[in-house]
């Protein structure tokens, strides 16, 4: 006689309960394994700057690690490569940055996470882009980016005492599910604490809390990633050149970012640019050489000569259909209030002169900072307007303030005061190129839309 086991014997009794168990047990099993090697991770993987040929991937460990990756064109899924290890420590926040090099332009690679040996499992697949060869070959590519500012992820040990700071958190959500090629953080993307802000120690506790936040963790590996700073990420509230503890800000920035480059000319600072498609980006840095806003007299200025002189020259020699400006702070609005471009009168006039004077084309001023969101044109007698999206807050408070400010540049209804974001596509035929902005809240529900024509920002003749 045959004997059969406990699950043949009940399995035969029912035919139901056999499958359902081995299921339910099945994905147990399957979800602690998931969570399990997902906790090798603090926050990321994390894409970050894209080139035809080359990316770069950052990632945080909870601890101290031998880390590595295993990626593949999903072209030619069954051949694979895998990068030189990396070891996290304590020094460097536990994170690692791996540059990727000699990739094809224009693919889709898939690639996986091992932290000590052990693959890192989650539900949703990683995943990275080169850029396309189009020059010469083609029209431009078509392409989207998300942007905002201000994410403030709570902290209760470390607040302020009342109502939390932060909150909505499934706005990242939202902004996974808008799907852009990469994502623009416009500053103020981490809120050093009063506990923090003056060690290199503290600014790193506050990257790592804000950065593993699990709302965010998926948006971080859908799409690349670039940044600039401004005040709270930065130092304290409205820093300038003389914060004392800003190499260690500027230390810090650099192990959570991954941009293409930090500072010009050898000199300190994020100041960089990068392409993608038509477009060229301009990453400016309004911290690391500006004057105290209390400081009335001598050369007053945000950017300092270096850097307006570089930005001047790299606008004139940029052939990019449309250049975008990023700045943490506004430039164009009119309000001589907080740490508006207004206040610094006599650089903002100098660079408006020289955009005049220089004739440069497609020129668009891109910022965060207030809490609010805005469109903002101004004007000009011998050339095209200049247009200004002002795109906060993510998850920081927002602000009404802008209510109370005599901006003669902002267009009607475009204020925005509750959290949101924006997704800009850049799109259409050559000679005939379109940006489109398109502000949402947190649900991811439209709030304004607005188009910009290449031939709209030409001087005439041009």
């Amino acid at each position: 006689m045959k004997t059969m086991s406990l699950f043949e014997r009940e399995g035969r009794l029912s035919n139901t309960r056999l499958p359902s168990f081995l299921v339910l047990l099945a994905l147990m099993f399957l979800q602690i394994g998931v969570y399990g090697q997902a906790e090798l991770l603090s926050s990321g993987p994390m894409p970050c700057y894209s080139e035809k040929r080359e990316v770069l991937i950052w990632l945080q460990t909870r601890s101290a690690s031998k880390v590595y990756l295993i990626y593949n064109n999903s072209k030619n899924p069954s051949e694979t490569f895998e990068t030189s290890s990396i070891n996290t420590e304590a020094s460097n926040g536990f994170t690692a940055q791996f540059c990727i090099k000699r990739l094809e332009p224009g693919n889709t690679y898939f690639y996986d996470v091992f932290v000590d040996g052990k693959k890192v499992e989650k539900p949703y697949k990683f995943t990275f882009k080169t850029q396309k060869l189009w020059e010469w070959r083609e029209d431009a590519t078509d392409f989207s980016f998300i942007t905002g500012s201000c994410a403030y992820i709570n902290d209760e040990p470390y607040d302020r005492p009342g109502k939390p700071y932060g909150g909505q958190y499934e706005i990242f959500n939202s902004i996974t599910a808008k799907k852009g090629d990469f994502m623009l953080w416009l500053g103020d993307n981490v809120y050093f604490r009063e506990a923090e802000w003056s060690t290199r120690d503290g600014m790193i506790y506050r990257y790592t809390h804000s950065r593993s936040n699990k709302e965010m963790q998926e948006m971080l590996s859908s799409m690349h990633h670039y940044a600039i700073w401004d005040d709270h990420d930065y130092g304290n509230n409205d820093s300038d050149r003389g914060w004392r503890n800003k190499q260690d800000a500027l230390d810090v920035f650099k192990m959570f970012w991954g941009n293409p480059g930090y500072g010009i000319d050898g000199k300190p600072g994020i100041t960089t640019s990068f392409n993608y498609s038509d477009v060229e980006f301009f990453l400016l840095d309004n911290r690391y050489n500006r004057t105290p806003n209390d400081r009335k007299n001598g050369d007053r200025t945000i950017l300092g000569k270096d850097q307006r002189e570089w930005l001047i020259d790299v606008l004139a020699s940029s052939k990019a259909t449309f250049k975008i400006v990023c700045m943490g702070g506004q430039f164009l609005n009119s309000a001589k209030v907080l740490e508006n471009y207004a206040n610094y009168e006599q650089e903002r006039q100098w660079i408006l002169d020289q955009l005049e004077l220089e004739k440069i084309n497609g020129v668009i001023f891109l910022s965060g900072d207030r809490h609010s969101t805005e469109l903002d044109i101004m004007p000009r007698e011998k050339s095209y307007p200049l247009h200004e999206f002002t795109i906060s807050t993510f998850t920081a408070g927002p602000s009404n303030y802008a209510l109370k400010e005599n901006n003669v540049y902002r267009q009607d209804g475009t204020l925005v005061t509750e959290r949101n974001f924006a997704r800009i596509s850049v799109f259409g035929k050559k000679k005939e190129r379109i940006l489109k902005c398109t502000v949402y809240n947190v649900a991811g529900e439209e709030k304004w839309s607005y188009s910009i024509k290449e031939s709209d920002l030409k001087y005439p003749g041009n």
